[in-house]
């Protein structure tokens, strides 16, 4: 049996297979090694019972996740899966792998992630190369739901929301100045808080300013990742995956567009598609 998991900061989304078919799918509390360490890992673990279940049999991990950029982070996640997994070999990996697999396989593309965060990157068919990118919910994250979170606060706290969309607002969260700062700045995890504004973002989507929004949000990404990307390896063609990405796909093809690229590939949750790379492998 092998288990194939992709995590973003929310959720982790698993598939257990056996013998090429799927024994179990279902989600967990997101692993990221740059907020969490091994003893919450292991609690996340503990707390489901088909993990629970099938831990004996399942002979190989692949796990993939935010935050598991360097060798210290991703033996975090390798010691605590080690630990609960007694009988598997785990494999962990950068999100960026399991995007630039997910939407092309073995084929050489650019890669972006545009979900509760963003990034970027060159694929050469084989492995991501290094990028400077993926500076985190604080200093990027371009026109990623963390970026609409903070513009959305950004423009609600200075009074500068259209009045309409401001009721609106209001009425989804009766929050006042100081709880937002509070959620923001005193939070262990204002990523989330940040992120968990994008149903609302998708329900005014028609809105213009929601509109202008996601557009110079898009652009800032295009600006800050691909066009360098595109300049550097003279490749103009991009493959994305993530949940803004598929939301706003029409805006998204545009913006690349403007810019004289192609976007090829979108898919919401690139979790099925490296089931099925790794099923072909084992």
């Amino acid at each position: 049996m092998i288990a194939v998991v992709y995590s973003g900061s929310r959720f982790a989304d698993w598939r257990l297979a056996e013998k090429g078919k799927i024994v179990a799918g279902f989600k967990t509390m997101g692993i990221n090694p740059y907020h969490n360490d091994d003893r919450f890992i292991s609690q996340v673990l503990h707390k489901n019972n088909t993990l629970i279940n099938y831990a004996e049999r399942i002979k190989k991990i692949y796990f993939f996740g935010a935050g598991a950029s360097s060798e210290e982070r991703k033996s975090t996640v390798k010691q605590a899966f080690k630990n609960f997994f007694r009988y598997s070999k785990v494999f962990v990996e950068h999100d960026m792998l399991a995007a630039a697999l997910a939407t092309g396989g073995n084929e050489k593309s650019l890669v972006g992630i545009l979900g509760s965060g963003s990034n970027a990157a060159y694929y050469d068919g084989k492995k991501v190369l290094e990028t400077n990118y993926g500076l985190g919910y604080i200093l990027a994250d371009e026109g990623s739901a963390n970026w609409m979170g903070r513009f959305l606060l950004r423009n609600y706290l200075s009074e500068t929301l259209p009045a309409d969309l401001e009721r609106k607002f209001v009425s989804y969260y009766p929050l006042d100045r100081k709880q937002i700062m509070d959620k923001v700045y005193r939070n262990s995890n204002a990523a989330l808080f940040l992120s968990s504004f994008a149903d609302f973002v998708a329900e005014q989507k028609n809105h213009v300013f929601i509109h202008d929004m996601v557009i110079e949000g898009f652009r800032s990404l295009f600006e800050t990742y691909f066009v360098p990307l595109r300049d550097k390896f003279d490749f103009n063609k991009i493959n994305f995956t993530g949940s803004v990405a598929a939301g706003y796909e029409d805006w998204l093809r545009q913006t690349a567009r403007h810019y004289e690229m192609e976007v090829e590939v979108v898919i919401k949750e690139p979790i099925q598609n490296l089931l099925n790379y790794y099923l072909n492998k084992n």
